[in-house]
């Protein structure tokens, strides 16, 4: 399975031309991924022949949510199954970097009582121990998680993944997931055991009203400065025609 990271209905429409068959669906993805819009949802459960895993993520930052935080991140959950998620993808940790155990149980609790799929995203890279971690996890009933290895790329993270693989595969399903391109993919799965992978498959995309009058709205630097990130439909058939999909 190829999990393709998309920001917008835009991205999702590539990602299904491409031959994609599941996404995360997100916004915000300079931030590392915020909830999307019920819009962009709605538009691609529609237009898309597509399991969509949204993402619930109220703010930028790490993964260690007040009290007001999670009666966003609850409703949100709520909301994006009501309007046709999947799954959605989620992860709350203390300030220590354990697992804050009740939030994730009660979004747990909330995804499964719809019978869709729970999917612990990477905040599991920023976790205190990550066989404890994935331990607790499987004891919740998570279904997938979404790693790196506890490393910024997956490829630099590939000795743990297939340590975590090896223990825990028949209990939970290891998605891999940062850097991943056609150009890795085969090789990590092959080195890890998994089974799946999840990239961006990103390109840019010119908006010359980003940087105007002196006045930007860029988040990327030169020469992508006037740009936005998009998942391209090329690289999303190339990166299944590498992994053999």
């Amino acid at each position: 399975m190829i999990e393709i990271c998309c920001g917008s209905y835009y991205d999702a429409l590539q990602a299904a031309r491409g031959g994609a068959r599941r996404i995360e669906l997100n916004c915000g993805l300079h931030l590392g991924g915020l909830t999307p819009s019920l819009a962009s949802l709605e538009l691609t459960k529609e237009g898309c022949d597509l399991s969509v895993i949204a993402m619930v993520r109220p703010r930028g930052g790490g993964f260690c949510y007040s009290g007001e935080d999670f009666q966003v991140m609850e409703r949100e959950c709520a909301q994006l199954i009501s309007h046709g998620a999947d799954g959605i993808a989620f992860g709350c940790l203390n300030r220590d970097a354990t697992l804050c155990v009740d939030q994730n149980a009660r979004l747990i609790d909330l995804i499964h009582g719809q019978g869709k799929e729970a999917v612990f995203h990477r905040a599991f890279d920023c976790c205190a121990d990550p066989y404890r971690t994935m331990e607790e996890l499987i004891r919740m009933g998570v279904d997938r998680v979404l790693t790196s290895g506890l490393k910024p790329k997956a490829m630099e993270g590939r000795d743990l993944i297939r340590k975590l693989q090896q223990r825990y595969g028949n209990e939970i399903e290891i998605l891999a997931g940062s850097g991943v391109n056609a150009s890795n993919a085969r090789q990590l799965m092959d080195e890890t055991g998994i089974s799946q992978v999840h990239s961006s498959c990103k390109d840019w995309k010119q908006d010359p009203t980003t940087v105007v009058n002196g006045v930007s709205y860029a988040f990327v630097p030169a020469p992508w400065e006037d740009c936005y990130d998009v998942v391209s439909e090329e690289l999303v058939r190339r990166l299944l025609e590498a992994v053999g999909e």
